[in-house]
């Protein structure tokens, strides 16, 4: 029996009135796998490819065969957006066979989630958020909710693998399963995964299965994609020049600018023009300032405003009109967005995406593409690299376009290699740790020490997390209150951990944007999102600031200023751009191709990029003389990697070679003073690096490096080991010394 054949009349018919001729491969293979093992599946395919019918056709055919009696498929999706635009999709398939679908998030009216309680049943869409608050507000439930439940699917699951969330997700199915004594299988869905066996392993935690991962065979998709570089606030770097390798100039802004304009922005407005567009940015705080900018080029050329405006921290009515714009054929408007339109939500035809500057990785590059075409257009992005002219004087490594190259090594990558970042599962999660642990006593009731480590800390995703330090964690959250023994000696939640737990924001493991005030003694300067640790730069009030204490408690951040220049910083982290990543822009400054998507200015930017990189050496020898006793190493590691040899140098290296002033530029360079040679760095790192190195060296004495939303609630201790054994990567930087002991120690000796 062919896979269509199987499928439920009702799921038949809503093939043939939305005229497929044929199923998709994703569909055939999925039908595959769900009805004929019992098994987990992880279905990963192009975007638009229709993977959200693969997992449901057979859900609901086999649901048709035999209703559940309570709840049959959780939906879990990373976004309110997604949740909703899939509610609909479900719904138009569900209506004949009279399965109902639920959808349950915080801007859900109490009276639908309230018939759901009354008649569970169908299939249940929840963010990971609203399934906590359910765990632990209707823990009496849960059976009665879940206790024929027999699928969970994860939508957009590489969103999830490379943080707390996917780990809270992954304990929560764990959690549920139990309570309710049920075996779900778990159904993956994602359009840009690295490393499938990876996220194979990461959706089987604790479920007793495996993964089956149907391999899909892709037909090619022709992309349009272009890069375009701009001076913000000087000339071109193609003006009155001929570039023969370059896509055609675009015809010249016609436009009124306003005053002091930005080339890049006008470059923008012109191109939106008439059309249905989507621009990403990287952070909030852009993102109001792009829109900002957009809409007074709208009212120098008294036109109406055509720019909408996403992102997280807006209202619910701002992001359902922007989502209502884009999904509606006849209004030709741009939204500016953040990450929060990069994931699954279908916005209809949209024309084409532009991205301002280089995202972080791979996967988010090809989200943003994914979110073009649709209806049968070729996915376009367009990018748009902007900086300032550097100044005469500049030293060499302010000299390089780093997020143009940055932008060109991402999409390199991937077209030669298809390559896409692993997920990251070697962490040691003490904050989710906390938060499983004041969720589970919130929802359970008092449980015995013993008890208690039997439900937290079995579950999977807590295997790296020795018994011993979940007896340091206890403790410490005994004597801080936020866990109270009681006279039978049980465990409860504590009076200071009521005020937590009983907060909604309790139920999200990531932080919420909340600002930081920062300031320069009595001087308020402006307001941050998540700011930098101790030590590091920000750019703020057009200077740059090295910030020098942090009053987390208080929301202010302290700084003095500095000199130079530094990408500023907006407070969302980029988190760990791949080593893979730094090694391929390396690639782009050393080769001599071009890249067909590079348009004038970006040609003769990157030109002038590899002149001055292979004048100055930086792609064949990472350390360089910049006059005097200032040199610049290159280490062309990615984020943590990068933080880890920053730090080994400083704290075991710098001693012994007069190293001082370090600016770190992380993850491009670092630049500093040193009394000695190259060849004394190289034989100084050499040494050290073949001594016995306990991460926790590379803690600085005085500092808690926190990083999550939990750990100052964490012992110090375990934040400290948190961060050394889970963050930094020691094993990339070993790597890294030892090629340039090999390298460059030998070769000067001989």
């Amino acid at each position: 029996m062919s896979i269509f054949d199987r499928y439920a009349p009702f799921v038949q018919d809503f093939i043939y009135r939305n005229n497929w001729e044929s199923l998709r491969a994703i569909q055939a293979a999925a039908g595959d796998a769900i009805f004929n093992t019992d098994e987990n599946v992880l279905l990963s395919a192009s975007t638009a490819s229709g993977k959200t019918e693969a997992a449901f056709f057979p859900i609901l055919t086999l649901f048709s065969e035999d209703m559940p009696r309570s709840v049959g498929a959780i939906y879990i999706g990373p976004l309110k957006a997604l949740i909703n635009d899939q509610f609909t999709r479900l719904n138009d398939l569900c209506a004949e066979a009279d399965i109902p679908v639920w959808h349950w998030h915080g801007d859900v009216s109490q009276s639908h989630k309230d018939k759901m309680m009354k008649h569970p049943s169908g299939i249940l869409q929840i963010t990971p958020e609203s399934l906590e608050a359910m765990l632990m507000r209707k823990h009496s439930a849960i059976p009665k909710l879940f206790g024929d439940l027999r699928f969970i699917v994860i939508d957009e699951v590489h969103s999830l693998m490379r943080g707390d969330r996917g780990g809270q997700t992954i304990c929560l199915i764990e959690r549920l399963s139990k309570l309710a004594g049920v075996d779900p299988r778990r159904i993956g869905l994602s359009a840009t995964i690295g490393d499938l066996e990876a996220a194979g392993d990461f959706l089987s935690y604790g479920s007793g299965r495996g993964t089956v991962i149907p391999r899909i065979e892709v037909k090619g998709t022709k992309w349009r994609l272009s890069m375009e570089h701009f001076y913000i606030s000087d000339k071109q770097a193609s003006d009155g020049k001929v570039i023969p390798e370059a896509l055609p100039m675009p015809e010249e802004p016609t436009d009124t600018a306003p005053q002091n304009s930005d080339p890049g922005m006008g470059y923008i407005f012109e191109h939106t023009k008439g059309r249905k567009c989507l621009i990403f940015v990287n952070s909030r705080e852009e993102c109001e300032a792009v829109t900002t900018t957009l809409r007074s080029y709208c009212e120098a050329n008294h036109e109406p405003d055509r720019f909408l405006i996403h992102h997280g921290n807006l209202s619910v009515s701002y992001r359902e009109t922007a989502e209502a714009a884009m999904k509606d054929e006849d209004i030709y408007m741009t939204t500016v967005t953040t990450a929060t339109l990069e994931l699954g939500i279908d916005i209809g035809r949209l024309e084409r995406a532009f991205q301002i500057d280089a995202p972080f990785t791979v996967s988010s590059f090809l989200q943003r593409m994914g979110r073009t075409g649709r209806r049968e257009l070729p996915p376009e992005m367009w990018f748009v690299i902007r900086e300032e002219m550097p100044e005469p004087r500049a030293m060499m490594p302010e000299t390089v376009p780093w997020k143009m190259i940055q932008g060109i090594a991402l999409i390199q990558v991937y077209l030669e290699e298809r390559w896409v970042e692993p997920p990251k599962l070697d962490r040691l999660p003490f904050s989710l740790l906390y938060h499983q642990t004041m969720s589970t006593l919130a929802s359970g009731g008092e449980l015995t020490p013993a008890e208690l480590a039997q439900r937290v800390l079995k579950l999977k995703y807590f295997s790296r997390i020795s018994q011993e330090d979940y007896r340091i964690l206890l403790r410490h959250l005994i004597e801080i209150e936020h866990i109270q023994r009681t006279d039978e000696g049980g465990l409860i939640v504590g009076l200071a951990g009521e005020r937590v737990t009983n907060s909604f924001k309790f139920y999200a493991v990531f932080q919420e944007n909340e600002e930081f005030t920062v300031r320069c003694e009595s001087q308020e300067l402006g307001t941050l999102v998540m700011p930098p640790p101790v030590g590091d730069k920000i750019a703020i009030a057009g200077h740059v600031w090295i910030v020098t204490e942090l009053d987390r408690k208080r929301h202010l951040v302290y700084c003095e200023p500095v000199k130079g220049k530094v990408p500023a910083y907006f407070g969302d982290c980029p988190g760990d751009i791949n080593t893979k990543i730094l090694e391929r822009m390396r690639e782009v400054l050393r080769e001599d191709k071009g890249y067909p998507y590079l348009m004038s200015n970006a040609v003769l930017r990157l030109a002038q990029a590899r002149q001055s990189s292979r004048n100055a050496g930086i792609t064949e020898i990472p350390l360089i003389n910049l006059g005097g006793n200032m040199w610049a190493l290159f280490p062309w590691l990615g984020t943590y990697a990068f933080l880890a040899l920053e730090r080994f140098i400083k704290i075991r290296c710098a001693k012994k070679l007069g190293l001082k002033s370090l600016d770190s530029f992380r993850p491009y360079f670092m630049q500093f003073t040193m009394k000695y040679d190259a060849q004394a760095f190289f034989s100084v790192l050499a040494e050290e690096a073949a001594l016995p190195l306990d991460p926790l060296e590379l803690v600085y004495p005085d500092e808690v490096p926190v990083f999550e939303k939990y750990d100052e609630f964490i012992p110090p201790e375990l934040v400290k080991k948190g961060f050394a054994y889970g963050i930094l990567n020691i094993d990339e930087m070993k790597a890294r010394i030892g090629e340039w002991t090999g390298r460059y120690l030998v070769n000067n000796e001989q």
